[in-house]
């Protein structure tokens, strides 16, 4: 349908798909809501989702988007099996639209000095959620008690999304896939640890039991497909010849995991950062997995512009120093 609704308005306004009906420079018809919805598109990778976040229908944003085409006489996506992909100007298109976004904001926010710093809003990945972030709000809170920390969690996929469209203003957690990083910067913090817990007294240590007869044996949680970890313990399996290993569970949740692990047999891949108030006081215990290296980094993922700039950069500050006192641990 999307296809459809795209060739529609294509026909109707002249696109060519080739560079025809060029204009010198911007063309007066193109709108902030034909870029809005362009970077909404290229964030959500199709326009459904988009359309779910815009509250508009598909068709609409459909025909939003093909008027942007038609008027850059230029197109800025295409197919990639379920999903739509930047064509090489729609990357270079996106790159420069973000920035002009984040100018227009910042020339509001510049009407209305201190509006902007109010609410800072922070997206937080389940590994720095349980001991990090606690420590970054509250140093924050002393700081700038007139601001407001708006606290957002959620799958990594999601975060993302949210910080390119500019509805966050950082993410803390594990680094995102290269592929994700542009017009992105990422700033190492630490790295942590996936590990395989299991509730304390687990029958398997006493056992001996390997990996491999462990998880062949007892209920697995893996995280989601999406997950940032789950490709490496993928990895894992396979390297077990578990590839086809089916997983009782799938979620990185500490309430949901740490629920069911503590009361079953259950045992759990996730990062150590999620786990690591557990494993403190005993109700949790690591399983030994025979990997020599099994982790990944951690830090603050930002976008470039100055929207809410001072806030961020005092919670940079705040969160170097916690790591480095090793509180985040």
């Amino acid at each position: 349908m999307e296809n459809a609704i795209l060739g529609e308005v294509h026909n109707q306004m002249g696109i060519d798909g080739a560079g025809g009906n060029a204009h010198a420079g911007l063309h007066p018809g193109v709108k902030l809501r034909h870029i809005r919805a362009f970077l909404d598109i290229a964030a959500f990778g199709s326009i459904t989702g988009a359309a779910q976040a815009q509250g508009v229908t598909q068709p609409a944003l459909s025909r939003t988007l093909a008027e942007l085409e038609a008027l850059l006489a230029t197109p800025l996506f295409r197919r990639d099996g379920r999903k739509l992909a930047l064509t090489e100007a729609g990357a270079l298109f996106r790159h420069h639209a973000s920035l002009g976004v984040q100018a227009f904001e910042a020339a509001a926010n510049a009407l209305h000095p201190g509006r902007a710093e109010a609410v800072i809003r922070a997206g937080v990945l389940p590994t720095a959620a349980t001991q990090l972030f606690p420590h970054v709000a509250l140093r924050f809170h002393a700081l700038r008690p007139d601001s407001t920390l708006a606290i957002i969690t959620g799958p990594h996929s999601h975060l993302m999304q949210l910080l390119r469209r500019g509805r966050i203003d950082l993410m803390l957690g594990r680094m995102p896939d290269a592929g994700e990083m542009q017009d992105m910067s990422f700033e190492h913090l630490y790295d942590d640890d996936i590990v395989l817990v299991a509730r304390a007294g687990h029958p398997a240590q006493a056992a001996g039991l390997s990996l491999a007869a462990t998880l062949r044996r007892y209920p697995v949680i893996l995280p989601p497909h999406g997950a940032i970890i789950r490709r490496p313990v993928e990895a894992l399996l396979a390297a077990h010849d578990l590839s086809a290993l089916r997983p009782a569970f799938e979620t990185v949740a500490l309430t949901v995991g740490c629920g069911i692990v503590v009361q079953s047999d259950a045992v759990w891949f996730i990062s150590r950062g999620v786990v690591s108030g557990d494993l403190a006081l005993g109700r949790m215990q690591v399983l030994a997995t025979d990997a020599a290296y099994l982790s990944g980094a951690v830090g603050l993922t930002t976008r470039p512009g100055p929207a809410a700039a001072s806030g961020v950069d005092l919670i940079r500050q705040i969160t170097l120093e916690i790591v480095a006192a090793g509180l985040h641990r």
